[in-house]
């Protein structure tokens, strides 16, 4: 008849045991592969700016792995 307003996925997805990225390690993420490829274009065009740009791929990186290891103790937390 119409929309009742619940999200309802079809079919039911099946449980696969893994977890979602918390949001935060998915930003992080984007930043780190964005900064990975600014190095990149930087190094080929001759520019040393890129080590800047590996600095914050580096950053981002260790970011990604604790917003992940933070939510998956959330997890474990809430079990």
């Amino acid at each position: 008849m119409g929309d009742t307003g619940g999200h309802q996925q079809c079919p039911p997805c099946p449980p696969t045991g893994a977890q979602p990225m918390p949001r935060l390690a998915v930003y992080a993420l984007i930043v780190c592969v964005l900064s990975v490829a600014a190095a990149v274009v930087s190094f080929v065009q001759g520019s040393w700016l890129g080590i800047v740009w590996v600095l914050l791929a580096g950053l981002s990186s260790n970011m990604t792995w604790y917003y992940v290891k933070r939510g998956r103790a959330a997890q474990a937390q809430k079990r």
